[in-house]
C-alpha cells in the first residue's frame, strides 16, 4: 500500500504543469547562456587572432572625419564618441520630424479615403496605392534624384522669397540673429503650451458638468501667439535676421536643410503615412455607423461627429498598430547611409571602418535603435491607457 501511493507521488510530481513549465525554463536559460558563452568566446578567441582590441576604449580617440551636418557642434578633431552623439542626434531628428508628420498626413489620407466626395475620395485611394506598394528604398533614391535633377546650382538658386534660396545643395533661409531674447521667447512657447493644456481640462470638466462649450481653439491660438508676442515685446523686440548670402560657390549664413535630410524625411514620412491612413480608416469603419446618425440627429455637425464620437472610440483600434508603424519609421531611418545622411548607422559604419571595432559597433547600433524603439513604445502604450475608455 505504501508502495503504491509513494507511485503516484512520483507519477503526480512529473506530471505536475508548473514543475514542467519551471524545468522548461531552467532548460531553455542554460540553452541560451551556453550559446551566448560559445558566441562570446568565439568572438574574442578570432579577435586575439587577428590582433583587434576589444572594448569601448576607442570612443576616446579622436575621430578623424567631417560630418556633413550636426545640432551640436563637431570637428574632426573631436572624439569617435562625440562623432557617434552627433549621429544618434541626427537620427533622433529625423525620427521624431518625421513621426509627427507621417500621424498628421496619415490621418488626414485616412479621412479622406472615407470622404463622401469622390474626388477626395480617389485620391487618398490612389495616395495609398502608390506609396505603399513602391520600396521605401526606392522612394529615398527618387527624392535624392529629384533635388539634383529639379534644382539649379547655387548660383543660379531659386529665389521664391525674399532670403530664401532654393538650390541642388538644399534650402536656405533666414533665421533670427543671436540674441537672448529668443530663449525667452522659446521658454514662454513652452509655458504657453502648459497654460492651454490647463485650459483645455478646465474646459472639459465644465462641458462635462454644465454642456456648455468653450471656443477652446481660438483661445489657444491667442494664446500660443500671444504669449511668446509679449515676450518678444518686452525684450526690446529684436529684429535682426541672419540671413544667406553667396559667397563662392555656395550660401553662408541662415540656415540649411540638406538635399539629404529633406529626402529622407519626405520619403519616410509618404511611405509610412500610406500605411498609416489604412490603420486610421479601419479604425474609423470599426465604428458603427448607428453612432454617427445618432450624433447628426441631435444636430452635431460632421467634423463634430468625428472629433467627439468617432475618433475617441476609433482610437482604442488605430493605436496598437500606429504604433508599430511608428517603429517601423525609426527603423527605415538606418537607410538614410544609402542617399548620404549621416545618421547613426553611417557615422558607426564610419567608425567602424577606421577602429576595426566591429562588435562594439554593431553592439551600439543595437542598443540605440532598441532604445529608441522601447521609448516610444512607452510613450504610446501611456497614451494608449490615457486614451481608453472606462466602462461603466
Amino acid at each position: 500500500m505504501a508502495s503504491e501511493q509513494t507511485n503516484n507521488a512520483k507519477t503526480y510530481f512529473w506530471n505536475d504543469e508548473k514543475t514542467r513549465a519551471i524545468i522548461y525554463q531552467i532548460v531553455t536559460a542554460a540553452f541560451v547562456a551556453f550559446i551566448g558563452y560559445y558566441l562570446i568566446s568565439n568572438v574574442q578567441t578570432n579577435m586575439e587572432k587577428q590582433s583587434i582590441a576589444s572594448g569601448f576604449g576607442f570612443i576616446e580617440k579622436e575621430a578623424a572625419f567631417e560630418i556633413g551636418e550636426s545640432l551640436v557642434e563637431y570637428s574632426a578633431a573631436d572624439t569617435y564618441g562625440r562623432a557617434l552623439l552627433v549621429g544618434v542626434l541626427n537620427t533622433l531628428k529625423v525620427s521624431l520630424v518625421g513621426m509627427i508628420l507621417t500621424t498628421i498626413l496619415g490621418t488626414i489620407i485616412g479621412v479622406c479615403t472615407l470622404s463622401s466626395n469622390w474626388l477626395i475620395s480617389k485620391f487618398g485611394t490612389m495616395y495609398v496605392e502608390l506609396f505603399q506598394n513602391i520600396p521605401v528604398l526606392l522612394q529615398l533614391f527618387f527624392f535624392y534624384a529629384l533635388f539634383y535633377e529639379i534644382f539649379p546650382a547655387p548660383r543660379q538658386a531659386l529665389n521664391p522669397v525674399t532670403g530664401v534660396f532654393i538650390t541642388n545643395r538644399g534650402i536656405d533661409f533666414p533665421v533670427p540673429a543671436p540674441d537672448p531674447a529668443w530663449g525667452y521667447i522659446g521658454l514662454a512657447f513652452v509655458a504657453a503650451c502648459i497654460v492651454i493644456w490647463l485650459v483645455n481640462r478646465w474646459a472639459v470638466k465644465r462641458q462635462e458638468r454644465s454642456g456648455q462649450q468653450f471656443p477652446m481653439f481660438w483661445v489657444g491660438l491667442g494664446i500660443l501667439i500671444g504669449l511668446p508676442l509679449l515676450t518678444w515685446i518686452l525684450n526690446g523686440a529684436p529684429t535682426q535676421m541672419d540671413v544667406p548670402v553667396l559667397k563662392g560657390f555656395n550660401f553662408q549664413g541662415g540656415r540649411n536643410i540638406s538635399p539629404e535630410f529633406s529626402a529622407l524625411l519626405i520619403g519616410l514620412v509618404l511611405y509610412t503615412a500610406s500605411f498609416i491612413a489604412q490603420i486610421v480608416r479601419a479604425g474609423i469603419q470599426s465604428i458603427s455607423h448607428g453612432q454617427t446618425e445618432a450624433a447628426m440627429s441631435i444636430g452635431l455637425k460632421p467634423g463634430m461627429v468625428l472629433k467627439l464620437v468617432i475618433f475617441p472610440q476609433a482610437l482604442r483600434v488605430i493605436v496598437p498598430p500606429l504604433t508599430s508603424q511608428l517603429l517601423n519609421l525609426t527603423k527605415n531611418s538606418s537607410l538614410a547611409v544609402a542617399i548620404g545622411y549621416p545618421d547613426f548607422v553611417q557615422v558607426a559604419g564610419t567608425t567602424i571602418n577606421q577602429t576595426g571595432q566591429a562588435v562594439e559597433g554593431v553592439a551600439m547600433m543595437m542598443v540605440v535603435y532598441l532604445t529608441f524603439s522601447l521609448l516610444t513604445s512607452a510613450f504610446m502604450n501611456w497614451y494608449n491607457k490615457k486614451i481608453k475608455i472606462v466602462e461603466r
